[in-house]
Parts: structure tokens; sequence; C-alpha cells
């Protein structure tokens, strides 16, 4: 059988470049040569041993962009030779939740690069169905539809109205995915983080309108910013417990708090003040197919700006000793790409 290069995460903090089978489809499935992979907030948890609901050894990468190597007939639209990116939520179809349109919570998912094993590897088979077509966009630009489909996912999930004055609480990746689309929804947006480095990105790459610290009074400066209205709609993006429970405190009367964020932990908050502020609290979990179209449209019409997204790069053959020095803070990584040429 052909054997193709795979990076496996054997155990926390240690990764190793193997040989492994190019995978077989079955039928409904394409197998695609991976040409682009996102690193993202998971694969670091991974490593370094604390994300939920994880085995080794695994194959990490669920942001991905490549080529469909083969593919039978199917009622896609796809055909080999096909520039695609997957949509790495693999659900059940049958469930609760599926049946109502909500494959992005299936009772029973399995997220590629977390419950089996992922893209960062040189081939890999996906069901036709978990693949979208992206011709016209860098194949670079295509592995980075998931983790704005997320924020794109968060904005539908909270309804926004034009003009509402928006947090996102974190300036990682995903939170700076949830201002791009809020922005795109017309909002107006308050990045709020502790970084004022990244504070500032937020305001030229995303178009926030305000930047609040969160270390230097953070419902002051949000009072001043409404008028003293606070946020319609606060976004957590964090995955940080203590930021979580502090968010209750920042949504106006009559306003959402929305969990983008997932943390490995409980989240308490004073009933009285969630009672007198009627807050509906929300939790917005991976994406669909209508979400990443969202995004297709938004990378299209330049309504996000992926070149200066994107932060740092690595061939293949160098992304093991590149991954342990992007998880330093001093790299100022926003958003790094792993690329398979040849």
């Amino acid at each position: 059988m052909t054997k193709s290069r795979t990076i496996v995460c054997e155990t926390p903090f240690r990764f190793a470049m193997t040989e492994t089978d190019r995978p077989v489809t079955k039928p409904g499935e394409a197998l695609i040569r991976i040409r682009r992979i996102g690193i993202c907030g998971t694969d670091i948890h991974a490593f370094q041993g604390n994300q939920p609901f994880f085995t080794y050894p695994r194959i990490l990468g669920h942001e991905l962009s490549g080529v469909i190597e083969s593919i039978g007939d199917n009622e896609y639209g796809l055909a080999n030779g096909d520039e695609v990116a997957v949509i790495p939520y693999l659900e059940c179809g049958t469930c609760i939740a599926c049946r109502r349109g909500k494959t992005n919570c299936c009772t029973k998912m399995k997220v590629l690069g977390v419950h089996e094993d992922g893209g960062m590897r040189e081939y890999i088979a996906v069901p036709a169905d978990h693949l979208i077509k992206t011709g016209g966009i860098p194949i670079e630009h295509a592995a980075m539809l998931e983790p704005l489909s997320i924020g794109a996912h968060a904005v539908r999930r909270a309804d926004l109205e034009p003009g509402e004055n928006v947090l996102v609480i974190g300036a990682g990746p995903i939170g700076l995915g949830v201002m791009a689309c809020a922005k795109d929804r017309g909002a107006n947006v308050i990045a709020m983080d502790i970084n004022e480095e990244r504070l500032q990105f937020c305001k030229d790459w995303a178009g926030a309108a305000h930047a609040v610290n969160a270390a230097n009074e953070p419902l002051k400066q949000l009072e001043s910013v409404t008028g003293g209205e606070l946020p319609t709609v606060v976004f957590d993006a964090t995955g940080n417990a203590r930021s979580m429970t502090s968010a209750f405190d920042y949504a106006a009367h009559g306003g959402k708090l929305v969990y983008v964020g997932l943390v490995k932990s409980d989240i308490t908050f004073h009933d009285p003040d969630f009672h007198k502020k009627e807050l509906t609290l929300l939790a917005s979990r991976n994406a669909t197919k209508e979400d990443f179209r969202q995004v297709i449209r938004m990378v299209k019409t330049k309504s996000v700006d992926l070149d200066r997204y994107i932060t740092h790069r690595a061939s293949f053959e160098n992304a093991i000793d590149s991954f342990e020095t992007w998880l330093k803070p001093e790299s100022k990584v926003i958003k790094a790409v792993v690329s398979i040429d040849g």
C-alpha cells in the first residue's frame, strides 16, 4: 500500500514525523491531497495536554485545504482536481440536532483532528458532502475558512442587527473572526483583550471602533464608549473561566452573552443580576456549510484580509520545530499555516 508522510501527536509535548498508509476511500468519500493546514488553539491545547475530549496518539489538523485527488460520481458538483476546503465536523445525520439542521452540535459529533485523525498529513479521506469548492480563493486562504466560519456561526447565533454595540472579548484568531463577521453585519465592534498590540490589530484589521484593555477597569471603559448602556451583545472567545464569568457584567439590560470559547471548567453567575437584566445566554459550537459560504463571500469581496491574518508559515518538513516556536509569546503568532507542496 502507498505510504504518505504524517505528523502524529504521540503524547503531550511530543510530535513524530512518520509514514502511514494512504487512506482508502469508502463510498461517498473523496481522497484529498492536503496543501495547507492552519494551526489553531485546539491543536496547541492538544499538544500541551489540556484539550477536552481528547486521546493520544492523534493526527492533529482540522483547518484544511487541498485538491481532490479522486472522487466518484456525486451530487455536489465536485470533480478530480478541484480545490476545496474541508468542513471537519462529522455529524451522524440522524440525532435530534441533525434532524433540526443543527449538524454543528450533533450528539455524536466527531471533529477531525480531535475525536478522529485529522489532516496533518499528505492525504486524507473525507465525505464528499464535507467539502466546499473554493475556486477563485488562494489555497492558503481556503484553509482559513474554518476558523473564520466559527466566528460567522457565532454572529449568526446572536442574530445581530446593524448598528448594535457588540463586545468581543479575546483577540486571538477566533475572536478576530467574530469581530470581522460582526463588522460585516454592520455592528459597532468593541474589542477587549489585555494585549495592547493585539488590540491595535483589532482596530486595524477587524475594524473595531473601540479597544478596551481588560486589565484597566473594563466596565468603566465600556460604559464610556456606549454612553453608559453597555453592549447589547457580548461574545467571549477567550476559553478562560475568569473572563467568561466576568462577561456577564458587560452585557446591557435585555442583552445577549455568547460563549464562543470552550473551557474545561464550571462557569457560575449571580442569578439576581442575570434575571434583572433578562440576559440571553448562548453557546456557539463549530459551524455549518452556510457559515463557510458566508466567509467565502467575505473573502471574495475583500471584506476580510487573510494575508494579514496569517502571520507565520512553515513547510511540512519544518512544521514540528516551528510549532514549538509558535507556542512562545514572543513569536506573536496570530495565525500560522503549514504548507505541503509537491
